[in-house]
């Protein structure tokens, strides 16, 4: 049976496998996640999630590997964490009332054959109006500063938005458990044995 490696550091990603009770190992990918030019941001979540698995294949013969990575996007433009307090503030008030898509892409890296497969899924957050106090609360009490949005839905985000539109919550969280475990599947590890 081939083994698993999630390529990330983030504890929220563990915790969604954990979900799926199949044991794995995780390393955090050192990568630049820097946009390229006029890159769509489909294109560049897909980049960056096969690039953080592609770093770990050398080191992890013999396993499947999982890279995952997340922008959000409003009127247009990409975001990515907002590593402080005042972006992070400033981004919930621009969300206030509106609708953010988050994009998550997804790789499979099967390091034992050199088979890849990647893709993309799509949530989107439609926020509730908000105050400028309540940010400011939210901001001091979660500190969601390495974030995709300035959020995190698996705490007390969730008191920010009016509703929730997508195929799988997990993808909001940054893991699309549903569209995994089908790539799981296909790679011959099947999470219900």
């Amino acid at each position: 049976m081939p083994r698993l490696v999630l390529a990330s550091g983030s504890r929220w990603r563990r915790q969604l496998l954990d979900r799926l009770e199949i044991p794995y190992a995780w390393q955090s990918p050192d990568i630049d996640e820097t946009p390229h030019s006029d890159e769509p941001p489909e294109a560049l979540v897909e980049r960056l999630a096969l690039t953080k698995a592609r770093r770990l294949a050398e080191a992890w013969p013999e396993h499947l590997i999982i890279g995952s990575d997340q922008v959000a996007l409003f009127e247009g433009e990409i975001l990515g964490k907002p590593l402080d307090a005042s972006t992070a503030r400033t981004n919930l008030a621009r969300f206030s009332g509106h609708r953010v898509r988050f994009l998550t892409g997804l790789a499979l890296l099967d390091s034992r054959h050199g088979r890849e497969r990647v893709c993309h899924e799509t949530y989107d957050v439609v926020f509730r109006r908000l105050g400028e106090d309540e940010i400011a609360r939210y901001v001091d009490k979660e500190k969601p500063l390495d974030s995709a949005g300035s959020f995190r839905m698996e705490g007390l985000g969730i008191a920010l938005f009016e509703r929730l539109e997508g195929d799988d919550p997990n993808t909001l969280v940054g893991l699309p458990l549903i569209r995994l475990c089908a790539l799981l599947r296909e790679a011959g590890l099947d999470p219900l044995g």
